[in-house]
């Protein structure tokens, strides 16, 4: 008898033991497992705050489409965390998204479910029993030049059109915005009771040329227990000016690299200045000197920009204002935003041992439709035997 009463204690540690206190999310069983292990040791209030904040950040938090792939998303966001840094990532993502929710404050979601549950509850405050849903859109933010974003309210109405009455929900909301078919936005919120404020979508977060005759449709969802209600808005007019424009990407490098010990010749300045040297140190080797015109490499790092041939451009110069790769190919403050260059003229300016200044007259068009005419300064300095662009100067 005693041997199998400290065979029951061992086992009931052992149970114990293999309890998680974190998330585990190799598969999506291990996951609701570690989650079902980690709400047990909570009390019931704090399992339910656990709850929504699990499915804050599954609805919020995680970009991805369909169930399946919201799971797995969360699972990577998640793994490894406990309770507590679950509840401040969730409180962390309510404030970024504007939802009115914090871990410290009572329920006020009804009862959650990441994994799927929709049966009702008794007393459920997503069952909320509606008709249909209705959309009210007005323009705002007009200071002289037109709207600047649009308000989008949805709200769950009866038979007669009215507004429904409920509290303490927390019925996933969903604004899709389209023009021409294509999609260019996807926002949540969650609509806790009939006085949801809805949805501000300004202009700006909207790309000039994906909009066509500066119209667009939305799509707004609402999802409770029983069911999805879902309306559409087609041919909403946007104010044009406040759309979103790319730049064409401009730099505040004015001049070529220079060397503080060079000599300026005062009748000539605009050669690149040579550099003296003391004849009491060594002299030494002379570096590979370009063969080769630098209005050439200019003229194949235009033509790359407009083929969007970006990286054989990118690898033409050497201009430490450009950064990176990933910022000079940006598509929309980098060249990545340009359509079309037009070359009207390339003609070199100055050219010294090892540094060259072009000169170049273009038409840029961004991928907007918008065109500018620019003239350049393109600065090149000698890197092993080849011109690279070290500056670009945009004249008046």
């Amino acid at each position: 008898m005693k041997k199998f009463s400290l065979l029951l204690i061992f086992s009931l540690l052992m149970f114990t033991a293999c309890k998680k206190d974190h998330v585990d999310a190799t598969t999506t069983q291990t996951l609701q497992s570690s989650i079902n292990d980690m709400a047990s040791g909570l009390t019931t209030i704090k399992q339910i705050k656990f709850n929504e904040a699990l499915y804050i950040l599954k609805t919020f938090g995680v970009e991805a489409e369909g169930d399946v792939n919201e799971l797995k998303a969360l699972g990577q966001l998640i793994n490894g965390k406990k309770v507590s840094e679950i509840l401040a990532l969730a409180d962390q993502v309510a404030q970024q998204n504007g939802i009115e929710w914090a871990s410290t404050a009572p329920p006020s979601l009804g009862e959650m479910n990441i994994f799927g549950d929709e049966t009702a509850k008794e007393s459920d405050p997503n069952d909320v029993r509606a008709s249909s849903l209705s959309i009210m859109t007005q323009l705002t933010g007009d200071t002289g030049n037109g709207p600047t974003a649009m308000q989008i309210v949805p709200r769950l109405v009866d038979n007669a059109g009215n507004p429904i009455a409920f509290t303490g929900a927390g019925l996933e909301t969903t604004l899709e915005v389209f023009s021409n078919g294509v999609k260019l936005s996807t926002a949540k919120n969650l609509m806790q009771d009939n006085n949801f404020k809805g949805f501000h979508l300004k202009f700006s977060s909207l790309l000039a040329s994906k909009i066509i005759d500066n119209k667009i449709d939305i799509t707004v969802s609402v999802k409770t227990t029983a069911k999805t209600f879902k309306m559409s808005k087609i041919g909403l007019d946007v104010n044009p000016s406040a759309l979103k424009v790319p730049e064409v990407p401009k730099t505040d490098s004015t001049m070529i690299e220079q060397d503080p010990n060079a000599v300026i010749d005062p009748s000539n300045p605009a050669i690149p200045p040579t550099t003296t040297t003391d004849p009491a140190t060594v002299t030494p080797a002379q570096p590979k000197q370009p063969t080769a015109d630098p209005k050439n490499t200019v003229s194949k790092f235009l033509n790359n920009v407009s083929s969007q041939n970006l990286k054989a451009a990118f690898d033409s110069s050497s201009n430490p204002s450009w950064g990176s790769y990933e910022s000079f190919s940006n598509p929309t403050s980098g060249f990545g935003a340009v359509k079309n260059v037009s070359v009207k003229n390339i003609s070199t300016n100055a050219t010294g041992t090892n540094s060259s200044s072009v000169n170049a007259t273009y038409d840029v068009t961004d991928k907007s439709g918008k065109t500018t005419s620019l003239k350049v300064t393109f600065g090149l300095k000698n890197v092993n035997g080849e011109w690279k662009i070290s500056s670009y100067k945009i004249n008046p």
